[in-house]
């Protein structure tokens, strides 16, 4: 299999940072807004701040760099000495990051989106509506959890623990 030079390993490595950088930045961004809600007094701007925040993880930061770490780990993993199994913070950032997909597809936006319909429908009766307080408290606690363990995996990343399984004392 064809690999990366030097100069392409460096310009793969820009790219993962990069989408590392929209996808945990993006995540920490959305956990922030969460703090600006407790000031809103207008249903449009509930509904407007919830619509941002379903934008900036579809559309603009989060998904967007969450499918480039995906896509730039592969070529890693593909076109570079590290493979897939050959050292075990390869494989954990590998476990890492398609957990963090799925549950980011099968929890964290569907509850990201009811907020968005509520609020949208209810406008700021949606603050008291149990069904947007359940979704909203989700997102909030399994977001600061999701970034944390992404915060985790960078440093991971960095300090690069249980190199070379299989060879000992390597």
């Amino acid at each position: 299999m064809m690999k990366l030079g030097t100069t392409g390993q460096k310009w793969l490595k820009g790219l993962h940072i990069c989408a590392a950088a929209c996808w945990v930045g993006g995540g920490v961004a959305l956990i922030l807004l969460y703090f600006l809600k407790p000031g809103v007094t207008d249903g449009g701007v509930l509904y407007g701040m919830n619509q941002a925040i379903h934008h900036v993880d579809t559309f603009v930061v989060v998904i967007p760099g969450a499918f480039g770490c995906l896509l730039t780990g592969l070529a890693y993993s593909l076109f570079t000495g590290f493979g897939f199994l050959k050292h075990g913070w390869v494989i954990l950032k590998w476990v890492v990051t398609v957990s963090a997909i799925v549950f980011g597809t099968v929890c964290l936006g569907p509850w990201e989106r009811a907020m968005m319909d509520i609020s949208g429908a209810l406008g700021i009766g949606a603050l008291g509506d149990a069904a947007y307080l359940y979704n909203e408290r989700m997102n909030f606690i399994w977001g600061l959890v999701q970034v944390a363990i992404l915060l985790a995996t960078v440093f991971i990343s960095v300090f690069k623990p249980w190199k070379n399984i299989g060879k000992k004392g390597a």
